[in-house]
């Protein structure tokens, strides 16, 4: 990542806020097929074809290598699962991670997907990936630092007894997909990197079930627990503000088809 902070205009803000809301939009169209039985290469097909239709292309395809539109991470996958013939299965959670570039601007969120029935144990760890995630956002103010949104996080996976993954960070966002500065998931409060008006970021919680360390798969992408138990991963794209960070990503889109199917899960 670049060491300079890009502060962007509002007309700047206005795109990238296209870009998120249509990776909302395309979790929403994963969300409609997501089920037992379906194949994550199948899913990853299905959210391509939709941001080609609605004027994007895939954010993450080709860059750095990646083969693929979406990252599907299940169970004890935390992130940067590579789609394939692995078929869903009934209990599983899945975090599905989508970039879309569109108008010269990235979106880039992520959403922690329950399978059919998921033991109440896991439930309770997303609930608390997506209250960690809430805190972080709350302290992406005007004159904090990257360091009050790490401690919030920490603070909150900790005190349930999780595990907070280091090795990988949430980021800043805009004409790249990575900018500076990182945004870490742990970290002490007045440290880090000052936050200023109009810097847009990547907040993405990573929070395990178990130990906080992790390990590299043998496919160079896959990053799993290194215990074996599960992880979940939440995202969303902010604007610092003075008083209020401005949240450009949603995932309305997506509980409102989990509700039409029945699915949406009171984490």
């Amino acid at each position: 990542m670049g060491k300079s902070v890009i502060i962007l205009s509002d007309d700047e803000i206005a795109l990238l806020k296209e870009s998120s809301l249509l990776v909302g939009r395309t979790l929403a169209e994963v969300a409609r097929h997501i089920a037992p039985g379906v194949t994550t290469e199948k899913l990853d097909a299905i959210a391509e074809e939709f941001i080609r239709d609605h004027g994007g292309v895939p954010g993450f395809k080709g860059l750095y290598g990646c083969p693929s539109t979406l990252l599907i991470s299940v169970d004890d996958q935390v992130v940067h699962g590579l789609p394939g013939d692995r078929a869903l299965r009934d209990g599983n959670v899945a975090s599905v991670d989508c970039g879309v570039l569109m108008n010269g601007f990235y979106g880039d969120s992520a959403y922690t997907f329950c399978v059919g029935e998921v033991a109440p144990e896991v439930k309770k760890l997303l609930r608390v990936t997506q209250e960690c995630l809430a805190l972080g956002i709350e302290q992406a103010v005007d004159n904090n630092r990257t360091g009050d949104i790490g401690f919030a996080i920490q603070q909150h996976a900790e005190a349930n007894g999780y595990g907070v993954v280091r090795e990988l960070v949430g980021h800043g966002l805009g004409r790249k997909l990575h900018e500076a500065p990182e945004v870490p998931n742990y970290g002490r409060r007045g440290h880090g990197v000052r936050l200023r008006n109009g810097m847009a970021l990547a907040i993405e919680p990573m929070i395990n079930m178990g130990v906080k360390e992790v390990k590299q798969m043998s496919d160079g992408w896959t990053v799993a627990t290194r215990d074996g138990k599960p992880s979940a991963h939440f995202e969303h794209d902010v604007v610092v503000r003075a008083g209020k960070a401005e949240v450009l990503s949603t995932f309305t889109y997506i509980e409102d088809v989990l509700e039409q199917k029945g699915e949406l899960v009171k984490l």
